[in-house]
């Protein structure tokens, strides 16, 4: 019988692998719109251990892609928050993938870098589609609130989809805060880039505002109301409703999401309190040609699902194939 062998990527090695910011969010599009009707997944599958605030996440999902080329897999994600205290990452994640045909376990990868840039590849997903790039002025204004993991990986996407952007930043960390500016100012697009002691002030005049502000904050909770906004603003909230308030949504020109079923089942859960049922989802939006409103906010939610874990996985098993990368674990 032949031997299974399945390719174990460390960080290092998916760093490596990782493809340039243009298929990231070729690969992002894919991802969305297969989630309308080319994909399996069930809403995150959960458990809580005992630190307070700590969780377990099951993330499976299979593409049936109509070229022929499907994919398994699962991304299985712990959070700890008080992690940090003791000076260890408060999320560790694993993606597996599976060979679609016979189950055979294909690659195990270091989650961390793939969470961090498919997140912020289906943000640039939404910018293309929504972003300020009708308006005349050549120096879009862009907000990130929160420093942290996402703050970075969000750098080089806004660069590509908005050359020319101008970042405020806050994190209730100042040194955080000005560490990510810094980061700011030498990646090629970002014309400037300052910090801000408030998050109000930080939005306050942003086209586009990315909240990536911990989970774990309970002062930020829905904090960001709509009179903090610009009128047209487009709000992109990765930190579920951890900033971005239920009135936001509700008085958005279009409110769109990832994926229905997670939403919904995180609202279900008490993580989206007072949020309205989203337009539509990002998928049919690409899918459908919509239009960014003529006037009005827009607020694009995701919640990140399995399947763009397991689609960003595949596309860098196969550059860590061709490039040599990863450690032969035979069974």
């Amino acid at each position: 019988m032949k031997p299974v062998v399945t390719r174990y990527l460390s960080a290092a090695d998916v760093t490596a692998a990782m493809p340039p910011v243009e298929e990231r969010l070729a690969l992002a599009e894919r991802t969305m719109t297969a989630l309308v009707a080319d994909a399996e997944l069930p809403p995150k599958i959960g458990v809580h251990p005992r630190p307070a605030g700590s969780f377990a996440h099951a993330m499976p999902a299979a593409l049936r892609d109509p070229d022929g080329i499907d994919l398994l897999g699962m991304k299985w994600v712990a959070g700890f928050p008080e992690n940090r205290a003791a000076g260890l990452p408060a999320i560790h994640a694993v993606v597996v993938l599976n060979d679609p045909a016979t189950g055979v376990p294909r690659a195990i990868l270091d989650g961390g870098p793939i969470t961090a840039q498919r997140t912020a590849a289906v943000s640039g997903v939404a910018l293309s589609l929504f972003g300020p790039q009708h308006l005349a002025r050549a120096a879009p204004r862009a907000a990130i609130i929160g420093a942290g993991v996402q703050g970075y990986s969000h750098l080089d996407v806004l660069a590509h989809v908005l050359p020319g952007v101008e970042l405020a930043i806050h994190d209730r960390h100042q040194e955080r805060a000005e560490a990510l500016a810094e980061a700011a100012r030498s990646t090629p697009g970002i014309t400037a880039a300052s910090t801000l002691d408030s998050a109000r002030g930080a939005v306050a005049e942003a086209d586009v505002v990315i909240t990536a502000a911990s989970f774990t904050d309970p002062a930020n909770r829905q904090a960001m109301t709509s009179d903090w906004l610009t009128p047209n603003a487009l709000v992109i909230p990765v930190d579920y409703a951890t900033m971005c308030a239920a009135e936001v949504a509700e008085g958005a020109a279009l409110f769109l999401v990832d994926d229905r079923g997670q939403f919904v089942a995180n609202r279900q859960a008490g993580q989206f309190d007072g949020y309205p049922d989203p337009v539509s989802t990002l998928g049919v939006a690409i899918l459908a040609g919509t239009a960014r409103p003529s006037s009005g906010r827009v607020v694009v939610t995701h919640l990140g699902v399995g399947l763009a874990d397991v689609v960003f996985a595949d596309a860098i098993v196969r550059r860590a194939e061709a490039a040599g990368l990863g450690t032969a674990l035979r069974g």
